[in-house]
């Protein structure tokens, strides 16, 4: 087991009532869950998103924390939040790091797998 080690699990949803296709808004919720899979305690401390839409459109957003919060996570504890995000068009993707801090003062990045954000019955 590596000392310093979270693991990112992505759960993305189509928000319809927030959405006006016809004027090419798309709205979509995501739950992230971050677990220290690491022997550390260790601090999530920023995020950096890469946001793609269908039309190769591309946005990064960096900032401190998550929704507010910079989680302390001891081995095996996880945090989750909910957040969202605008489009363009009705299928995108994400995917991103975080930088996190171990208590003994080591800095690492924990990945965020690239997820896909898509309305219902769009993919083919």
């Amino acid at each position: 087991m590596a000392l310093h080690e979270f693991s990112v699990s992505v759960v993305s949803n189509y928000l319809e009532q927030q959405s006006d296709p016809a004027a090419s808004k798309y709205v979509f919720s995501y739950t992230v869950t971050i677990k220290n899979t690491g022997t550390v305690k260790a601090q999530v401390i920023a995020r950096h998103w890469f946001i793609k839409d269908a039309n190769g459109k591309q946005e990064q957003v960096r900032g401190l924390g998550v929704v507010g919060y910079q989680p302390l996570l001891e081995p095996g504890q996880q945090f989750e939040y909910t957040s969202g995000t605008l489009m363009d068009t009705p299928q995108g993707s994400m995917h991103g790091s975080y930088l996190c801090v171990a208590e003994d003062g080591e800095q690492f990045n924990a990945s965020i797998p690239e997820f896909i954000l898509a309305v219902p019955r769009t993919l083919h």
